[in-house]
């Protein structure tokens, strides 16, 4: 996860006041002259640092639970270079508006923070741990819940630092500190026995000092009458600069060598080179009492992860490793839709099996064929994975099971219950499955709500790779004239005009499906006909924003709906902005992230 500010030519990243001061200095010290730097207090949090008449003026900024920004007592701001941009125009509390950006010469770097170094390390570590993901499971899942994740890894990073010995008695750490070269300011911090609080060791004048770190209600670490902090180790580093009560700063990590075996949570050890299949997808502590997210399904993992059933995959399946539900789960004019399941050599999973009509002409056949051969080789969270086909009574396709149905049907009788963000949440994904498509050259041609499935409120797949065309249409087809029935209110201009395809008409297609889900499952154009709906469009019209629907995303609706297939965004920037806002948005650490039961901090 990049830094919101890491665009800003004015932010300086992990620095000192001191050093903030310096810059500002340099930089001539006229009245308004101003840098942004992070705030070593609060987890994603900034200082803006001002000078007024020859002096220097320090201003927290605090990350809210909602994702916005705030000065403390001032408006709150989606993010720190819209916070800067307000404060240019109204003090609204400051000794001065912001009137010169202090900005970094060429050979002055971002710097890093401690915990910038870790996070992305630390995020893969426990989403292998808790998950027991690889590969690009892992990544898609680093990526799906970092916001989720970011809290409680930041308040877990201390137990990556040289300096953190884990459980050791007071006598051991002294020991330790005694052993080698004894300089004043050596220190470690431990874990006292009662869990969740820690003391600080530190040398000063050859004795080895004791003291207590104060764990607060709201989840703050400190010293006795000392600055708050949210984690652990923001307040070691500050303590590096200001002894805050204690006898000395510290300098000298007593660096402990058994540190590499200290485990990021409690979930599961990484598993080895061996494989070990797992029996389903493992659910960390507390799962059952809250929401799954993707990685908690089994539908996250590819039925085919375990490389003994890979070796045994085929494009078609034996009739005897079937086994079909005589209740339908829907129709069409293709056929009917049926559960099933599918016995594998060391499982069996629920599968939606699609029977064709035994009436469907041999040009169907062959095209769903075609379509069958690209698409047995896509395996990703986000879309629904096709198991294979099976020639028996009936041509039988075989896909996995996204029980919650399409987005369109699930979210037109949730209006009260379905948040904007959950929608954020979904429509991420399924940017994602699409970037997964767009990288292997396949274009979808069919993305609308409709063809979205859920496998329950948090986890969305698309569905239907071209399959649709192939096996016939409804009533949000459009016949065309040179034959076949195409989505029309879902086509890019250029595929009306040219009958041309590709990922960026898929994308126009990701902005319509957005406006389909901020609209809960409205049908876009209202009652307009084809001929209309094209009138519209050239004339340089477009949808209005969905009512609740968060600015930033209808931007990149409109964005999605630009005219000249050359100039529309592909779905690698569109992947970027969705999951950008969708950082920005994230809540506080939810109720399943406690560790143990315990309230995380504040």
């Amino acid at each position: 996860m990049s830094d919101p500010a890491a665009e800003l030519p004015f932010f300086y990243g992990s620095i000192s006041r001191l050093e903030a001061e310096e810059h500002l200095k340099l930089a001539g010290m006229g009245d308004g002259h101003f840098l942004l730097r992070q705030c070593l207090r609060s987890l994603g949090g900034y200082v803006l640092s001002i000078v007024w008449n020859l002096d220097f003026y320090h201003y927290s900024i605090e990350k809210q639970l909602n994702g916005t920004y705030c000065i403390a007592g001032g408006k709150p701001h989606c993010g720190p270079a819209e916070l800067c941009e307000y404060y240019s125009k109204d003090t609204d509390g400051l000794v001065c508006i912001l009137r010169k950006p202090c900005l970094r010469t060429a050979d002055t770097q971002i710097k890093p923070g401690v915990f910038d170094s870790l996070r992305d390390n630390m995020f893969r570590e426990y989403v292998r741990q808790t998950w027991n993901l690889e590969g690009e499971a892992l990544e898609q899942a680093v990526i799906s819940q970092a916001p989720q994740l970011e809290k409680l890894i930041a308040t877990t990073a201390h137990e990556k630092m040289p300096w953190f010995h884990g459980k050791i008695a007071r006598q051991e750490g002294e020991r330790r500190l005694y052993s080698g070269s004894q300089p004043d300011g050596k220190f470690l911090v431990r874990e006292r026995e009662e869990f969740g609080t820690f003391a600080l060791s530190v040398t000063y004048g050859k004795t080895v000092y004791h003291y207590q770190i104060l764990h607060d209600k709201s989840g703050k670490y400190a010293m006795p009458e000392g600055t708050k902090f949210d984690t652990v180790w923001q307040l070691v580093e500050y303590l590096k600069m200001k002894p805050d009560g204690l006898v000395t700063v510290l300098r000298e990590p007593c660096v402990n060598q058994n540190n590499s075996s200290v485990a990021v949570s409690n979930g599961p050890r990484i598993r080895g080179n061996g494989y070990t299949p797992p029996p389903s997808v493992p659910k960390p502590p507390g799962a059952e009492s809250r929401p799954h997210l993707p990685m908690d399904h089994d539908a996250f993992i590819s039925p085919y992860d375990d490389p003994n059933e890979c070796k045994k995959k085929t494009l078609f399946i034996k009739r005897d490793k079937l086994m079909i539900d005589e209740v339908e789960l829907g129709s069409g004019n293709f056929g009917s839709v049926k559960k099933g399941v599918f016995k594998m050599e060391s499982k069996q999973i629920d599968v939606a099996i699609k029977v064709l009509k035994n009436e469907n002409d041999k040009s169907v056949k062959e095209e769903m064929m075609r379509e069958a051969q690209f698409m047995h080789q896509l395996s990703d969270p986000f879309i629904v994975r096709m198991i294979g086909l099976c020639e028996a009574e009936a041509l039988m396709l075989v896909m996995e099971m996204a029980p919650a149905g399409p987005l369109n049907k699930f979210l037109s009788g949730k209006r009260d219950q379905i948040t904007a963000d959950n929608i954020v949440m979904l429509m991420h994904q399924v940017s994602m499955g699409m970037k997964y498509l767009e990288g292997r050259n396949f274009v979808h041609r069919d993305l609308a709500a409709r063809n979205v499935l859920l496998v329950n409120q948090q986890y969305a797949k698309i569905s239907d790779f071209g399959l649709s065309k192939a096996l016939g249409a409804d009533d949000n087809y459009y016949k065309a004239r040179t034959g076949g029935k195409w989505p029309l209110k879902w086509y890019a201009p250029e595929c009306i005009q040219f009958h041309k395809f590709s990922s960026k008409s898929d994308v126009w297609s990701f902005g319509i499906t957005m406006w389909e889900a901020f609209t809960y499952g409205g049908k876009p154009y209202k009652k307009m006909k084809g001929p209309e709906v094209m009138s519209f469009i050239d004339s340089g019209n477009r949808m209005e924003c969905p009512t609740g629907c968060p600015d930033t995303m209808y931007e990149l609706m409109k964005d999605c709906w630009t005219y000249k297939h050359e100039d529309r965004p592909g779905f690698v920037k569109v992947e970027e902005k969705m999951r950008t806002f969708y950082y920005s948005i994230a809540k506080k650490i939810p109720e399943y992230m406690k560790k143990d039961g315990e309230s995380p901090p504040s």
